[in-house]
């Protein structure tokens, strides 16, 4: 597999870096060089509630100033996923010129306009703007709450937009969007209103360099005070790593030296003693699992999403995901997913035929639908109620089509490609011990001892040593903070997979002392249980820490929160299981087996 897997860590590097270079984005002024009076490319993107990240709507579904000639801007296939629409804004931004008070247009709303524009300030709508590749936000409007009775609101419409640019020589630094408070248009009630829609201009030079202009949206995740809570994170997680590695190291050498010592002498002693503990069941601890194409799907799959994860801390490590690069990380997704198939369709063939499974090209299909399938499903549903509620979350039918011809052309071929290198390593299991041919049969456990307790202790450590980050991934993903330090991520992550790891090789020797042989399925869930925490974590930021709301926003959190805790589950379970492998192998490979 090493050859192989460098090959395809190869053509993934080679493939992203030619998806980057064709897909990524880039103003039309591909230099972002300008002379005085040239006019800048400024792009309006989406409306939509402040606190619902994922309703957002076209920008000229509100009844703005439309242009005559309505150009959209081709976009890359990240930026689609992003929920990217950008079309050419009605605002003239030439570089370097001021001016003020410049009229957009004078427009008759009517009073179902008026309704609109009401019902949008009324769920605090803000929108996006890109000028130069910079992004500009605002507020529509503005809910003045004079009473306590919903009643006596009243509603404003900013009619006038004041935009402050800084330049330094023939570059775009910075813009910001300001709303002018004494121009209002009161839209509390439904009447044919005329507004004249304004806006100004004011350029001011500033000595921070192009290839600075990026660090100001990056700034707010690495200030003092959120940095000091991120390392007090990485430490609080860092002390839980090294005492319970240490408590399980000691407890688990000073058991097995004296289990060792003991097994050790009673085989050099002539009397027939009973065997009890985990060396009882050595005819039974490699006896291979029920259901296994399944458990070799989960375990191929888990490798691939491993293979995923880490491809993408790489990029993210070397700065290709920095902010408002619109859709880069969408982008790498689809890629790097459609690129590692092929870990997958060799890790789940190659075990499979390990376990003398013999319906190999079944076990490669389940492989391939596993996480795909629930994935599909999920989108199918959420891509339907996008359509109903005519949001930009909405996919257009040809950005579906290139995601199945993706899916077709790379990632299942790249699968089978797999499955037969898999199939062909002829590769045996290595069992330091022979199963016997009848399986003994489990005594009877304490109910803690079950697979439901035993995973509710094996999540909830690892997920202790992540719970304080997952709130800044949470509110990067779903809200408008933005979340830049991957560095202190990655630690995070190591140090996940660590106790993960630990916490299931102490679960699987106590299952082993109690004279459960049954092992395999437990290290996978006690694993991937972590995925299960993170889930009800879910529900409590949903409604304790976020002001989501409405059945679009609603659907879109729960759903794709499930397809990627079940994604986490995966990845978990198969590193869980690798490690309590490579313990289980290594105590009986210390004793004699009879």
């Amino acid at each position: 597999m090493g050859r192989g897997s460098m090959d395809l860590a190869a053509a993934a590097a080679a493939l992203l870096i030619l998806c980057f270079g064709i897909a990524g984005v880039a103003s039309d002024a591909s230099d972002h060089r300008y002379k005085k009076g040239d006019p800048v490319p400024l792009y309006a993107n989406k409306v939509g509630p402040f606190h619902n990240p994922s309703e957002t709507y076209r920008y000229f579904d509100l009844p703005f100033c439309t242009p005559e000639h309505l150009k959209e801007k081709r976009e890359a296939l990240g930026e689609i996923l992003n929920g990217d629409r950008l079309v050419d804004a009605p605002y003239k931004l030439d570089f370097r010129e001021d001016f003020k008070f410049k009229e957009l247009c004078k427009k008759k709303l009517k009073p179902e306009d008026v309704a609109r524009f009401r019902d949008a300030v009324a769920k605090d709508y803000y929108f996006q703007m890109y000028y130069d590749d910079l992004p500009i936000w605002g507020f529509v409007g503005k809910v003045d709450k004079e009473g306590k009775d919903l009643s006596d609101y009243k509603y404003y419409l900013f009619r006038q937009m004041q935009f402050d640019i800084l330049y330094n020589e023939d570059r775009v630094i910075e813009i910001s969007v300001h709303t002018d408070p004494n121009a209002l248009v009161d839209i509390t009630e439904d009447r044919d209103i005329e507004v004249d829609f304004t806006y100004s201009a004011k350029w001011q030079k500033t000595k921070t360099s192009f290839k600075k202009r990026m660090e100001k949206y990056s700034q707010t995740s690495s200030q003092p005070h959120h940095l000091e809570i991120h390392w007090f994170s990485i430490i609080n997680s860092c002390v839980t790593v090294l005492l319970l590695t240490g408590f399980l190291a000691t407890i688990l050498m000073r058991v097995l030296k004296n289990d060792f010592v003991k097994y050790a002498h009673d085989e050099e002693s002539t009397e027939e003693l009973e065997e009890t503990g985990w060396k009882y069941i050595h005819g039974d601890v490699f006896r291979f699992p029920k259901n296994k194409s399944l458990f070799a799907a989960c375990l191929g799959s888990g490798t691939q999403l491993f293979a995923l994860t880490v491809f993408i801390f790489i990029l993210a490590l070397v700065g290709v995901f920095y902010p408002y690069n619109r859709g880069s990380l969408f982008t790498a997704l689809v890629v790097i997913y459609a690129l590692t198939s092929g870990i997958a369709g060799y890790t789940a063939t190659s075990f499979y035929c390990q376990l003398e499974g013999t319906n190999w090209v079944r076990n490669l299909l389940l492989t391939g639908c596993l996480f795909c399938g629930p994935l599909f499903m999920t989108f199918c549903f959420l891509n339907t109620v996008a359509i109903v509620y005519s949001a930009t979350a909405a996919l257009p039918f040809g950005t579906i089509v290139v995601i199945a011809l993706i899916w077709v052309l790379v990632t299942a071929p790249l699968l089978v490609l797999g499955g037969i290198a898999g199939k062909n390593s002829k590769s045996e299991f290595q069992a330091p011990c022979q199963t016997k041919k009848y399986p003994r049969e489990i005594p009877p456990l304490p109910w803690y001892r079950g697979t439901i307790p035993q995973m509710a202790m094996a999540g909830f450590l690892p997920f202790s040593a992540i719970y304080i980050e997952l709130y800044y991934i949470f509110a990067s993903v779903w809200g408008h903070r933005i979340y830049t330090i991957y560095s202190i991520l990655f630690i995070v992550f190591i140090i996940l997979l660590i106790v993960t790891a630990f916490i299931t090789i102490a679960l699987t020797y106590f299952q082993l002392a109690a004279e459960d042989h049954e092992w395999w399925w437990r290290s996978f869930l006690c694993g991937g249980s972590t995925g299960l925490f993170v889930y009800a974590y879910c529900l409590y930021y949903y409604y304790a820490r976020s002001d989501m709301s409405g059945f679009l926003q609603t659907s879109f959190f729960f759903g794709y929160m499930a397809c990627i805790c079940y994604g986490f589950f995966l990845l978990l379970g198969m590193v869980g299981f690798h490690a309590a492998l490579l313990f289980v192998r290594h105590i009986y490979r210390s004793i004699k087996c009879e």
